[in-house]
């Protein structure tokens, strides 16, 4: 029998302290012989990284070096040759045996942001791309660090996904300016190298693919050196695509209607890997949100890979030379994994983000909704991923109180990846609801720019609308609906209570903006012309700042607020946050206000992961439950 407690306060297997200790997973690769298994974790605030010779414990090689990429939103971390990797760290290259001994850096502190180093096919020499804030670009050093870096190609305002084709006599790469952002319109870049005695010198750059309305991504040459793969979303949405490098002809290689990629928020994002014998490429494949990991012939079947079917979401797959395949996977119910198959079909799980002692049955399975939202614009589509309540030894009367979650970036996508966030609110008798609002990516380009211009105005729109879905199709108590997220979720967090007062219990605010006029001033350069494009360029569109920046019309908050940010960030910076809480208190209004001092753009340090969910329910507590 179960015990009836009111929603929102049963008691959950999901702890603080199992959030507080997740793991990030953030990248795997197998060695250029495939004898090694080597990945990128995040423990806490710190980086790690760990190798396994097949069969064998795994080990930890980066030493007390913080294993992080340095440019934009970090990742690109490191690259594996046969016996060696290349990792990035406190802002310095570094060498490390994967046998043993101590890591050793290759490069000196320039003072440069740095990531996504990519060893050559004879292991001489690493190119990675740097970026000092101002001027970005491409550059090698040699692998043991001998000589000086030397800048290779400049010119453009941002490079991401170096890759040398079999030999090393190509290398590609991808480029773009202001105000683009990566999945906007990108190049996909090409030239000879000729490696010299000092260093690499390319001949004339050729661009094979994208323009400044086409984004593509990821260059993969084949092991064979045939063919050139990349992602283009020149079909409305992002497919695989091979180049016979010989002839110049180019076809499409995935069938279904889905995307084959996602937004390339971070350095070093990886959704294909060839097969060891070029006949095919295993490529992650999202569906609306629910991802697969599929096989993609060179002559044009499509399948999925059986072996991987538990998971609903992966990314970053490589393959080695003996056949066998890695990736990061994960479900609504399945925590990150690190998960390899070898030859392709024997499943194996090397490594797990969470001790996984948290039975799935325990656990809310994601269920995918959408409704439609009649805005500004005219009727439109949004979609979801609906969280209900689910406690095996609890129950409750009358409809939960829900939480409407607002991704970030805002191009981004809630996916039915493991959210433990999700789960700890589910398992207390709160339903959750993870709204891909207009602007969301895995729908189509269409879908993704429908933002563009209408930042603050469709997103919120499409929050408000989530909020009524779940009152009118009985799935929350519509007196009990909380808006909640991050970064720019924290901003159409604001929008909403601000435009539309009293459509939701209270607020929670994770380092969200809430004036666009400083947020344009005040960021970091890989967002700095994002707003030209999600609102308008200034000082034409002045007007349109004022009225969709919050902390102007702050005066219209009469919802409850919380606000959660870090010191340290350096993307949403801290007067943001002061502004509209001094505005509130000013007044009145219940606001609850957090800053956490050795936090940037989010939460790292499992103490204050801690902090923050204890303190999200008590606020739940105080102000939606008994309230």
């Amino acid at each position: 029998m179960k015990t009836r407690r009111l929603h929102g306060l049963w008691e959950s297997p999901v702890t603080t302290d199992m959030l507080a200790g997740q793991k990030r997973l953030n990248d795997v690769r197998w060695s250029r012989e495939g004898r090694w298994l080597v990945w990128a974790e995040g423990r806490g605030a710190d980086g790690v990284l760990v190798a396994q010779l097949f069969g064998q414990a795994p080990r930890d090689i980066s030493g007390p070096v913080n294993v992080r990429g340095g440019v934009g939103y970090g990742g690109g971390e490191f690259d594996v040759h046969i016996d060696f990797a290349v990792f990035v760290g406190d802002g310095r290259l570094w060498r490390v045996g994967l046998a043993g001994g101590a890591p050793k850096p290759i490069s000196p502190a320039m003072g440069y942001d740095i990531a996504s180093p990519t060893i050559s096919p004879d292991g001489r020499w690493v190119v990675y791309v740097f970026s000092d804030g101002k001027y970005d670009g491409l550059a090698v050093v040699d692998a043991h660090g001998k000589q000086w870096p030397q800048k290779i190609v400049v010119g453009g305002d941002f490079y991401m996904q170096p890759a040398f084709n079999h030999d090393g006599t190509k290398l590609a790469w991808i480029a773009w300016d202001q105000p683009n952002m990566p999945w906007d319109g990108t190049r996909l870049e090409v030239a000879h190298v000729d490696a010299g005695a000092t260093g690499l010198r390319l001949g004339a750059i050729e661009v094979v693919a994208g323009g400044p309305k086409t984004s593509v991504q990821q260059p993969a040459f084949s092991p064979d050196g045939k063919y050139l793969a990349y992602v283009s979303d020149q079909l409305g949405t992002n497919h695989v695509f091979l180049r016979h490098l010989s002839e110049g002809m180019i076809v499409k290689l995935s069938t279904m209607d889905a995307d084959y990629a996602g937004p390339a928020w971070g350095q070093g994002q990886r959704y294909l890997a060839w097969a060891f014998d070029s006949s095919s490429i295993f490529a992650c494949r999202n569906d609306r949100g629910v991802g697969s990991l599929v096989q993609l012939g060179i002559d044009g079947e499509e399948n999925a890979v059986s072996a991987a079917a538990a998971y609903e979401f992966v990314g970053q797959p490589s393959t080695s030379s003996y056949g066998d395949v890695a990736f990061v996977g994960t479900a609504s119910r399945i925590p990150p994994r690190i998960v390899t198959l070898v030859g392709g079909v024997d499943h194996h799980v090397a490594n797990r983000a969470t001790s996984e002692t948290v039975p799935v049955s325990e656990l809310s399975h994601v269920e995918r909704v959408h409704w439609l939202v009649a805005g500004k614009q005219g009727t439109s589509e949004a979609y979801g991923n609906f969280y209900g309540p689910t406690n095996s030894r609890f129950e409750a009367a009358g409809k939960p109180p829900a939480i409407v979650m607002i991704h970030g970036g805002p191009t981004s996508q809630a996916t039915a990846a493991y959210s433990a966030k999700n789960q700890f609110f589910a398992t207390r008798g709160f339903a959750v609801l993870d709204v891909n609002y207009r602007g969301s990516t895995g729908y189509g380009r269409q879908y993704q720019d429908a933002l563009l211009g209408q930042w603050g105005v469709a997103d919120v729109e499409d929050a408000v609308s989530a909020a009524r879905y779940l009152a009118e199709a009985g799935l929350a108590d519509p007196d009990k609906i909380v808006i909640m997220g991050g970064s720019a979720g924290g901003y159409t967090v604001l929008q909403a209570l601000t435009d539309h007062p009293g459509v939701f219990k209270a607020g929670i605010c994770l380092y969200g903006i809430g004036n666009l006029f400083t947020l344009a001033m005040g960021t970091h350069k890989f967002e700095a012309a994002y707003n030209d494009m999600l609102v308008g360029p200034l000082p034409d569109a002045s007007d349109l700042y004022r009225a969709r920046s919050p902390i102007f019309k702050a005066d219209q908050i009469s919802d409850t607020l919380a606000v959660y940010h870090g010191a340290e960030d350096k993307v949403v910076p801290l007067d943001q946050a002061e502004a509209i809480v001094g505005a509130l208190k000013s007044r009145g209004v219940p606001c609850e206000y957090h800053v956490y001092e050795n936090e940037g753009h989010g939460w790292r340090r499992p103490e204050n992961i801690d902090h923050f969910y204890r303190s999200v329910l008590d606020f739940l507590k105080q102000y939606v439950l008994f309230s």
